[in-house]
């Protein structure tokens, strides 16, 4: 998928069925949705779940990262390079802001799931970590 980075989401999807030579139908079936939805995905017109975008990487035989961040062009911007993590982070100001994770309600288990995105890369802001908290959450239905 290295020439993905120029298509978008829609045209990466369309290009590997017709690839694969598999119909909207098809893909529809065996990702558990609607043709229609198949074609307002390729065009452009609607948004995929997380769990869509899973079960598409799987049958399309795609690298579910990419196509994640093909889905969620933002999401990757919240990650800076990894380079020496400065001494006042946001990770570190958001662990020690009890204020702010009394005020979201956040639970040990999701400090614990924060602290491993914090290692994939510098996220710039004690607001992120929210944001990436909320799409957890509605990822796993809370």
């Amino acid at each position: 998928m290295a020439k993905t980075k120029e298509r978008s989401f829609g045209q990466v999807i369309r290009d590997r069925r017709r690839q694969l030579d598999l119909t909207q139908e098809e893909v529809a079936r065996r990702i558990k949705t609607s043709t229609p939805y198949v074609g307002h995905l390729e065009s452009g017109k609607r948004h995929p779940s997380d769990k869509i975008v899973s079960r598409l990487a799987e049958v399309l035989g795609l690298e579910r990262r990419e196509l994640f961040f093909l889905a969620n062009p933002r999401a990757q911007a919240l990650l800076a390079p990894r380079e020496e993590t400065p001494a006042n982070s946001a990770w570190e100001d958001f662990r020690h802001n009890d204020q702010i994770r009394r005020l979201h309600n956040v639970t040990n288990e999701e400090m614990e799931a924060l602290s491993r995105v914090a290692l994939m890369g510098e996220v710039r802001s004690q607001r992120d970590f929210i944001y990436i908290l909320n799409t957890i959450r509605q990822a796993l239905g809370r």
